[in-house]
């Protein structure tokens, strides 16, 4: 199972849209928030392909803020970051996602790419397609879910056209 991770892409159609193009065979695109106009018309585009969107602090639709994935035996807590203080440390997103069983936590709005295993729980941040920190490439995540129960995550560099 391929998992497409991206974050913070801020209005930026045509970024996001090559991003889902160029990883074409993802199973499911995750978009962890502040691209809610961007992300619906990549849903309208690609209908058969499932998706996950939640709220950003930028956003102003009627996204729930945070979401509990259930993908092929796997628990996946997906949140922008806002809400948990991800500025101010992990701990706090590792522990809701913790207690609500998830084994992978996913989170956005920092616009800096990190993979790390905190307590246990497999941690990305995908960084940004459109606005990336500390003079940063855009970035995305790639997560590889295996039946044998090994998670593969990876940060790509987004190329250009």
């Amino acid at each position: 199972m391929k998992i497409l991770v991206v974050a913070d892409t801020h209005k930026n159609f045509e970024v996001l849209d090559l991003c889902v193009k160029k990883n074409s065979d993802a199973d499911i695109i995750i978009h962890l928030g502040d691209g809610e106009h961007e992300f619906n018309d990549i849903r309208k585009m690609y209908p058969q392909k499932a998706m996950i969107y939640v709220g950003g602090n930028t956003d102003f639709g009627t996204h729930e803020l945070t979401h509990v994935a259930k993908i092929d035996g796997y628990k996946i807590f997906c949140c922008h970051g806002h809400t948990v203080g991800v500025h101010d440390g992990l701990e706090r997103l590792v522990s809701v996602a913790k207690e609500n069983g998830c084994n992978i936590a996913l989170y956005g709005h920092t616009h800096l790419y990190k993979t790390e295993l905190i307590d246990g729980v497999y941690v990305m941040n995908p960084g940004s397609l459109d606005t990336p920190r500390n003079h940063n490439q855009p970035t995305f995540g790639i997560i590889d879910l295996s039946p044998e129960g090994k998670i593969k995550m990876n940060i790509l560099a987004m190329e250009s056209k």
